[in-house]
């Protein structure tokens, strides 16, 4: 945490570092804003929450006239929202500019006294918060009304894909679930109940220590990714892009490499098959790219998104699971990644989709498996879906 605070700025005693006043500065700040930060503890072993104090930390000690936030909550519960919140009020109050940057409306009737919409790289509009309305904004966002952002229609779901029995990690323990064809089963909980640990536990990235897995009808215990991917289940990780893209290489790079097996012709790759490929999921999916060779860290998260998804798309699965399939991405990308589930889900395919939105999880979703402390809480029927009854189980009110 010293090292990350003070990097480039270290203090000084005597031409030696000064260690004793660097952890006095980060207390001194932490003790300010009412959280609690180790100086010498490793930042890698932190919560996503106290990585960001560490942030707010380097930010503070440097007294910006200026503080600009990027995303800062897509990661945090709702009370690590509300310290964070606290927090952001206090350096207002001290005369701190800040740049709010956010995907999620319900924050800024709570944040933000001005809000400027951006659509395609140019500015739309800049309101006054208290005069308008998430509609208008929405409306701002996307160029045109929405009535809804999700796209839903329910079948009758068909044959069992996939089902789990018991599935015990160091993480989780005796998680039971099944997921149909035709459907999504959605997966909800607080943040480190236990959801991603349980699909990670499934697909082999953490060892299996008990359970039975059959997908497919047959009896399968999967030691590592690659397995699982070549049995037919498509994975679309929370992280997009530490764990789902390669940023520095091309759009074409990034949703063919799944499959690069299909293209290859002796020592050759069939450039022609595999920008055929690119081009039907750039279509089907809507991604806006200057072309097949634009570098993927230079597209916006949506477009991002869309890749990640065609990459899986391209191995042809059978499952598909989704870990957050709308973080830091706009409304109008979140409506087509919607429509494009329905259509998957109508097409038969089987959904997984784990989510930290509760209103994404209620509108998108056939059940709901509730996670809480590593196991399940519940698992709900289309018809028990609210937010009350989510949020009882998660809690265990």
């Amino acid at each position: 945490v010293r090292e990350n605070v003070f990097l480039a700025r270290e203090k000084l005693r005597g031409g030696l570092l000064d260690a004793g006043g660097m952890r006095a500065e980060i207390r001194r700040v932490s003790e300010r804003f009412g959280y609690h930060l180790d100086p010498d503890a490793r930042v890698s072993q932190l919560t996503l929450a106290e990585q960001q104090s560490v942030e707010i930390t380097r930010a503070v000690l440097s007294e910006p006239r200026l503080l600009i936030l990027d995303e800062p909550t897509a990661a945090l519960d709702d009370s690590e929202v509300a310290h964070l919140f606290g927090i952001i009020r206090r350096l207002r109050d001290e005369n701190v500019a800040i740049i709010y940057i956010s995907h999620r409306l319900s924050e800024l009737a709570q944040i933000a006294d001005v809000v400027t919409v951006l659509r395609d790289g140019e500015s739309v509009k800049t309101l006054n918060v208290r005069d308008t309305t998430n509609d208008e904004i929405v409306r701002l966002m996307v160029g045109r009304e929405m009535t809804s952002y999700y796209t839903r229609t329910y079948r009758t779901p068909g044959e069992t894909v996939l089902k789990c029995e018991g599935l015990t990690s160091n993480k989780v323990r005796g998680v039971s679930f099944e997921v149909r064809s035709g459907e999504i089963l959605g997966f909800s909980g607080l943040v480190g109940a236990g959801r991603t640990e349980a699909i990670k536990a499934l697909l082999g990235f953490d060892e299996l220590t008990a359970g039975e897995i059959t997908f497919l009808g047959r009896s399968v215990r999967f030691r590592k990714p690659e397995e699982a991917y070549r049995a037919g289940i498509g994975y679309i990780p929370e992280n997009r892009r530490e764990e789902g893209l390669i940023p520095l290489q091309t759009v074409r790079f990034n949703t063919t490499l799944k499959v690069l097996d299909r293209f290859i012709r002796g020592i050759r790759v069939d450039i022609g098959r595999e920008i055929e490929l690119t081009d039907r999921y750039i279509d089907t999916l809507s991604v806006r790219t200057p072309s097949q060779l634009a570098r993927i860290q230079n597209l916006s998260g949506g477009n991002q998104q869309k890749v990640v998804i065609a990459g899986c798309l391209a191995t042809d699965p059978k499952l598909l699971i989704m870990d957050e399939p709308t973080r830091g991405i706009d409304v109008g990308a979140k409506a087509e990644i919607y429509a494009l589930m329905n259509d998957l889900v109508m097409q038969g395919m089987a959904i997984i989709m784990i989510s930290s939105e509760l209103p994404e999880i209620i509108n998108m979703s056939d059940r709901v498996v509730v996670m809480r402390e590593g196991a399940v809480s519940k698992t709900l029927e289309r018809s028990e879906l609210t937010q009350e009854e989510i949020m009882r189980w998660a809690v265990n009110i």
